[in-house]
């Protein structure tokens, strides 16, 4: 099978472009499941009882549906626009993993170590704020790095609300030039150069904590 390269060089363009939306969309996802995850591990950490239930069952229900269940409500059930709604889906979606995250960061600091705070003077909130929280990131940052990089990897079905992804521009390459073999090679190589530097820098982060920490 030949493969059209003059075709595969022209949707360049095409995919840079998408590639910017695809971009924009995983990028605040990923900051709104981030702030997401973090209140409600801190919250169910403090265990605050008005909050732990209701939190743990937005948990259970963000990781046990599929991002498409929640596109399809979001935009043909509730009627959100296409770009809020891939944004909102995939932050309730990466909320939830985000939030378990950080909870076994959290739940990784000896309680010995609350203890002594205490004992020294600390308020609640001071211990948690410098004695536990370092610690309970440092922990967290591979679950961390592995849920940013499946976030980006669930960008690729937003397309079924009309985004203008990188999927999108393959799907409509297929559809006018029938070269499906050349569109989704594009499709592949616009995802590894969106996801190698997110890759890379995920692995530098968690080498410069396993150094901080273990000291190598």
């Amino acid at each position: 099978m030949e493969l059209d390269y003059q075709n595969m060089i022209g949707s360049i363009p095409l995919f840079a472009q998408a590639a910017w939306t695809t971009l924009w969309i995983a990028v605040s996802g990923v900051l709104l499941a981030s702030a997401i995850g973090a209140g409600c591990a801190l919250s169910l950490y403090l265990e605050w009882p008005f909050l732990t239930r209701p939190i743990k069952a937005y948990i259970e229900v963000s990781r046990n549906t599929p991002l498409l269940v929640q596109l399809f409500l979001l935009h043909f059930g509730l009627k959100v626009e296409a770009l809020p709604c891939a944004v909102m889906a995939l932050a309730f979606l990466g909320g939830g993993y985000m939030a378990e995250a950080f909870r076994a960061g959290l739940e990784a600091v000896e309680r010995s170590q609350v203890e002594s705070a205490l004992s020294l003077g600390l308020s609640r909130y001071e211990t948690v704020r410098y004695v536990v929280l370092p610690q309970a990131l440092i922990s967290a940052v591979p679950a961390i790095g592995a849920n940013v990089i499946f976030l980006f990897k669930e960008t690729s079905v937003v397309s079924v609300v009309a985004v203008t992804d990188i999927v999108a521009v393959a799907k409509d390459l297929i559809s006018l030039y029938y070269e499906t073999a050349e569109a989704l090679i594009m499709l592949v190589i616009a995802y590894l150069v969106l996801l190698t530097p997110i890759c890379l820098a995920v692995w530098w982060l968690e080498r410069r904590v396993k150094h901080a920490v273990f000291g190598r």
